[in-house]
């Protein structure tokens, strides 16, 4: 193995902590495991792809999280299903840790809105009497779109989970369910994550 590999191992090992242990989304647990590493100037070059981080999440969770993290991970499913119920006219769909199957207790629900207005979302969380923030994060077509966050109680983790819905034009729903060359899908829609719900629930 070159040294290479083991660095860029070794930075998606301890980014996998950080994401898991702080809930760190990926960019950020990279920079600083190369950071902390001691390679932060060379970043570029040593910094591992998404998918590495993920198997390394996935094998930090199986080691040391296999007793909390099913448990976890079904309780911000649901929370997911409850909105994505409560939000179905504008097409959700499930994305990052808690539709990939890695999400713990730490972890925010992201799902994403398909509208043919960008201020429709809005309205309708304004007319259920939801409060939530404005941001905004750069869209599939390299251009800002809305991101609303909102808290939302969850029981079975007894504290409120943060949940972010990323407002997308009704064109960008093309195409959103293909899957990448290991046949994994990056979002999934309702009744996807209730197929996922029920695999679960499966002894």
């Amino acid at each position: 193995m070159t040294a290479y590999n083991t660095l860029t191992e070794e930075i998606a090992a301890s980014a996998a902590r950080l994401v898991v242990e702080e809930g760190l989304e990926y960019g950020p647990a990279k920079r600083r495991a190369a950071r902390d590493l001691g390679r932060g100037a060379s970043r570029s070059v040593h910094m591992p792809d998404n998918d590495a981080v993920e198997d390394a999440v996935r094998e930090y969770l199986a080691v040391f999280c296999a007793d909390t993290q099913p448990a976890e991970l079904a309780a911000l499913r649901s929370v997911a299903a409850l909105w994505m119920e409560r939000l179905a006219e504008f097409r959700p769909h499930l994305t990052g840790a808690v539709w990939r199957g890695t999400a713990t207790r730490l972890s925010a629900v992201h799902l994403q809105l398909y509208c043919d207005d960008c201020k429709s979302a809005e309205l309708a969380l304004i007319n259920q009497g939801v409060d939530y923030d404005v941001g905004s994060v750069n869209g599939p077509r390299h251009q800002p779109v809305d991101v609303l966050s909102l808290a939302q109680r969850c029981d079975a983790l007894g504290e409120p989970v943060t949940v972010f819905l990323t407002i997308l034009d009704h064109d960008d729903l093309r195409g959103a369910l293909k899957a990448d060359a290991q046949g994994r899908t990056q979002r999934g829609d309702l009744a996807g994550l209730r197929r996922l719900m029920n695999e679960e629930n499966t002894p």
